[in-house]
């Protein structure tokens, strides 16, 4: 007989059915990769360094680190001559909660060796559809009144194109007054992935500290995000495989955090060291709970995981 308090029970037990849609959703991502011959990974949740990024702050745990994403030590993995890996995984952000975000959050995260970013949203595509086809949810899915297709080609729109098309202000003009992730999110966003998922590609250099500039246009880095009913739902890129632009980039990343006055750490040395071995490579992270957001039809990122922050 149970012992926890009724509504406590109450609480968990009307949980049943996403938490069993989660089960066999990721046990159909799992299928894909396994059957596409990626090998799955386990790294640590605890290390002594993260990869330094502006905007994402960690949460210490004694004098080393929670994982803000497996990607530092994947990529040591892909140096060492891993062809292809994925991983589910927990992941820690310190300040993000709302309706769609937590501080510890579900993650899939997958590399190859020899892709780009293009091969890369075409992976996304094709293992979202063929999960979605496992269940049951093949031609579309409904998602706070809207019916999302998913037939294939999803779209594509480059950052700048979607800022001429839903911004006020041009691509060039938001960098320059600091007003690019405002403006993503307040007129960007909401118009992606309404009718279709769509990929926005193209981002601006420095709005991607872990990502290969393109080679033709080096104003842009090869990265992409995944939208669908106007949410975030995966971020990708070509690596960069170059040791010392990298470390250029966690240093500029590091000043930015002190200014802030953020929890300081050190350089992850053991990583900047890999990628002299690192061939051309890409990942993505997945944020699996928003994923299941979509497809249990909720707003609130509570209602798909077992446990809230605040009911522990």
């Amino acid at each position: 007989m149970s012992t926890l308090p009724k509504d406590d029970c109450f609480y968990l037990a009307r949980k049943a059915q996403a938490l069993q849609l989660r089960a066999g959703f990721t046990e159909h991502l799992r299928r894909f990769f396994i059957q596409q011959g990626f090998l799955e990974v386990e790294t640590p949740l605890r290390i002594p360094a993260p990869a330094p990024e502006e905007h994402i702050e960690p949460l210490p745990s004694g004098n080393w680190f929670l994982q803000t994403s497996p990607e530092i030590c994947m990529k040591r993995l892909l140096a060492a001559g891993y062809p292809r890996i994925f991983q589910f995984c927990k992941c820690f952000r310190a300040g993000e909660r709302g309706n769609r975000h937590l501080p510890e959050f579900s993650m899939l995260e997958w590399y190859a060796l020899h892709c780009d970013y293009r091969k890369l949203m075409d992976q996304c595509e094709d293992l979202l559809i063929s999960a979605c086809r496992q269940m049951g949810r093949s031609g579309k899915i409904v998602w706070q009144n809207k019916t999302i297709r998913l037939s294939p080609p999803w779209e594509r729109i480059t950052v700048a194109d979607a800022f001429s098309r839903y911004a006020p202000v041009s691509l060039p003009n938001a960098l320059a007054g600091d007003r690019f992730d405002e403006v993503l999110v307040e007129h960007v966003e909401p118009n992606l992935g309404n009718d279709l998922p769509t990929f926005l590609f193209d981002y601006p250099a420095q709005m991607a500290s872990l990502a290969k500039i393109k080679k033709d246009d080096p104003a842009v880095a090869e990265r992409f995000e995944l939208y669908i009913g106007g949410m975030e739902i995966a971020n990708g890129f070509s690596e960069l495989t170059d040791a010392r632009e990298q470390r250029r980039r966690f240093e500029e990343a590091l000043k930015a955090q002190a200014a802030r006055h953020q929890v300081h750490y050190a350089m992850p040395e053991p990583f900047l060291a890999s990628l002299e071995n690192l061939p051309p490579c890409a990942g993505i992270a997945l944020g699996l709970d928003r994923m299941i957001m979509i497809l249990a039809d909720t707003a609130t990122i509570d209602d798909v995981i077992a446990f809230s922050p605040e009911t522990l």
